[in-house]
C-alpha cells in the first residue's frame, strides 16, 4: 500500500499523533515536555492538529500563539540546538513513515522554517534544518538519521 498524503484532518490527527507518542518517550525532549513545560496532552493534541490543518490545508480554528508558548519554556529550560535537531528529526522520521507527498513535503519544509524562526527569535540560536542525508549532525537521533 502506498503512503498517503496529508490532504486530510484524519491524516493530519495521525501524523499528530504519532509524532507526539515519539516526543513523550524521547529521552531527550521527554522531559522537556513532561517535566519542564508540564503539557497537558488532552488539550495539547486537539491544538496541534488544528495548528497543522491550517498550516496545510487552510482550515481555520488554530488561534494559538507559538512563539509566546516557547519563549515560556525557554524561560524554564534553555533550548539548545540538540533540542531542535531532535525535535526536527523526530518530525521528518515520523513524516517519512506514513506520507509522501506535495502536502508531506509542504510540512517537512515548514517544519523546517517554524524550527529555524523559533531557534532564532526564542533561543539565540542560528540553527537551520540539516540537508538530507547530511550525517553527524542530529545529537541523539535514531541511527538512521545520523
Amino acid at each position: 500500500m502506498a503512503a498517503a498524503d496529508l490532504d486530510t484532518r484524519a491524516q493530519i490527527h495521525d501524523l499528530v499523533v504519532h509524532f507526539y507518542r515519539e516526543i513523550v518517550f524521547d529521552e531527550l525532549l521527554g522531559p522537556v515536555f513532561g517535566e519542564v513545560a508540564e503539557v497537558d496532552w488532552a488539550t495539547h493534541i486537539p491544538k496541534l492538529i488544528d495548528y497543522w490543518c491550517r498550516v496545510l490545508l487552510g482550515h481555520p480554528g488554530y488561534d494559538g500563539y507559538v512563539l509566546g508558548t516557547h519563549q515560556h519554556v525557554h524561560a524554564l529550560e534553555t533550548l539548545t540546538v540538540d533540542l531542535f535537531d531532535r525535535w526536527y528529526s523526530l518530525f521528518v522520521a515520523s513524516l517519512e513513515e506514513g506520507w509522501r507527498g506535495p502536502m508531506a513535503d509542504k510540512a517537512k519544509a515548514h517544519a523546517a522554517r517554524m524550527a529555524t524562526v523559533l531557534a532564532h527569535r526564542v533561543a539565540g540560536i542560528d540553527w537551520a534544518a540539516p540537508e538530507p542525508g547530511a550525517t553527524g549532525r542530529i545529537v541523539g537521533a535514531p541511527a538512521n538519521l545520523r
